[in-house]
């Protein structure tokens, strides 16, 4: 294994950032899944509850983390390396995103911008407003599905039109697809 990323060649750094938000995207589908799924309801009684329920703080905790740090990989290294990788120019992070856009890997700049507003107000909020943060929570578990989506696209953009079959990380599984 090759310890300084720096030295490897832009299609290796492309490769190996997309092994990352692949595991990434495991661990955020598994925390989707726990506070999401089978049934459970976040609504504002349920975050104003989280103070005599430290279990489901832990569980939002995980989630909240793993969404921001997902969000922040493909952002801020991933979409930038798999540029470079097709010889692309790169350039701010909103420039970055409207050219994957444009590539047709990412589904729209606009949400993505609200994703990283919602990000920063899961951190933020729960503690000051239930009504504002549960509500925030069920944009969040759809902004999640956009981030695996994203990975998705990355990863058949790669494998369509890049050719690169044999050393691309699996698909990831949305949660509404997973069995349950």
């Amino acid at each position: 294994m090759i310890h300084d990323k720096k030295q490897l060649l832009p299609i290796d750094r492309f490769l190996w950032s997309l092994d990352i938000v692949e595991r990434e995207g495991r661990h955020l589908r598994y925390s989707w899944e726990t506070l999401f799924g089978g049934g459970n309801v976040l609504d504002s009684d349920w975050v104003a509850g989280l103070d005599q329920h430290p279990e489901e703080a832990v569980r939002l905790e995980a989630f909240v983390s793993r969404f921001g740090r997902m969000q922040d990989t493909i952002a801020d290294k991933l979409i930038p390396r798999w540029l470079q990788s097709l010889a692309e120019r790169t350039g701010s992070q909103i420039e970055n995103l409207d050219r994957a856009e444009r590539l047709g890997v990412l589904e729209s700049t606009e949400a993505w911008l609200v994703a990283r507003k919602l990000r920063n107000q899961l951190i933020h909020e729960y503690m000051q407003d239930p009504v504002a943060f549960s509500e925030a929570l069920d944009s969040a578990s759809r902004f999640a599905m956009m981030l695996m989506a994203t990975y998705n696209h990355l990863r058949d953009y790669a494998q369509q039109r890049m050719s690169l079959n044999a050393s691309l990380p699996e698909p990831l599984v949305l949660p509404d697809q997973h069995p349950q």
